[in-house]
């Protein structure tokens, strides 16, 4: 997941045209959430909205339909430049919501045909948005990651043989070399064994600091695994504000302690993977925030 940056003033092309409205977060409609929405910007550096419904309100900005309509954003979404700039973009501005209220983060590329329909989201989903502001505020989520760290490639030994250990004997290049592929191998599982006894210790550690979990699928390559070794667990706590130093430090001191085991954690983030209501309101869907962001998460939604 990014650091937490402000919104950039602009970072995608303008396109003329009429415009759609995108909405990146949904919060309670204070004084607040108005404040964001005076002081920052969102896509192509347009002033943010607070559209105001049953004492709800969503931060929104106008973007050119020509640019979101659903053709046109999987055209942008296919080039990873514009997809990290779109979601660094989304991500700062719920960022700067979440440092001053509770706010649920939107998916990536919802949008609007009007802030009439924004409102109409409001309105519809109003009592599931309030019982999820509800149960986020003074909640953090935080990302636990564990990796396996990868041994070192098995090389060729050199072409002159070696006396086996213990023995005087000669060893052949080739028998040299599959030894050292099986003791590889063997370093490999303890390796893999060691994670996952690390992993089983780093649930149980954070489930009993956190009120809800939620297991993402491990990071296998891409961008988006960028950590020495191999992503085994990849999960998302939801820690009130009060447990989240123990939290850190307990799971952090687990990790610095097991050889062969990296465990990475990372937070505090917007509540991404608890509070999405895209899915749940049918108020569009589109990012992770995880956290973890990725292409198949770009569908245009467009009401």
């Amino acid at each position: 997941m990014p650091d937490h940056v402000a919104a950039p003033s602009a970072a995608l092309p303008t396109t003329d045209g009429d415009q759609l409205w995108y909405v990146y977060a949904v919060g309670r409609a204070d004084e607040a959430i108005r404040a964001v929405a005076r002081e920052t910007t969102g896509l192509y550096g347009e002033p943010l909205r607070a559209v105001e419904c049953e004492g709800l309100a969503a931060l929104a900005s106008p973007v050119p339909a020509a640019d979101f309509h659903e053709q046109a954003l999987k055209a942008q979404l296919e080039q990873l430049d514009r997809l990290e700039t779109l979601a660094r973009i989304h991500d700062g501005v719920v960022a700067q919501a979440g440092a001053r209220t509770t706010v649920l983060p939107m998916r990536l590329a919802t949008v609007y045909v009007d802030t009439e329909r924004v409102a109409e989201m409001l309105r519809e989903g109003f009592a599931q948005f309030g019982r999820l502001l509800d149960d986020l505020t003074d909640h953090q989520e935080w990302g636990v990651k564990v990796y396996a760290l990868a041994a070192p490639e098995a090389r060729p030994s050199s072409s002159v043989s070696q006396p086996s250990a213990g023995s005087g004997a000669p060893v052949s290049p080739g028998r040299a070399f599959l030894q050292e592929r099986r003791a590889q191998r063997r370093s490999r599982q303890d390796a893999f064994r060691a994670a996952g006894a690390i992993a089983a210790r780093v649930t149980e550690t954070a489930t009993a600091f956190a009120r809800d979990r939620v297991a993402h699928r491990p990071q296998q390559g891409g961008p988006l695994a960028t950590k020495a070794g191999e992503n085994i667990s990849n999960e998302a706590y939801l820690v009130p504000v009060e447990h989240a130093a123990a939290f850190r430090d307990e799971l952090t001191a687990l990790g610095d302690a097991a050889a062969g085991v990296h465990v990475e954690v990372t937070g505090p983030w917007a509540p991404y993977s608890f509070a999405t209501p895209g899915q749940a309101a049918g108020a569009g869907q589109g990012a992770e925030h995880d956290r973890d962001r990725g292409q198949d998460e770009g569908r245009a939604h467009v009401e």
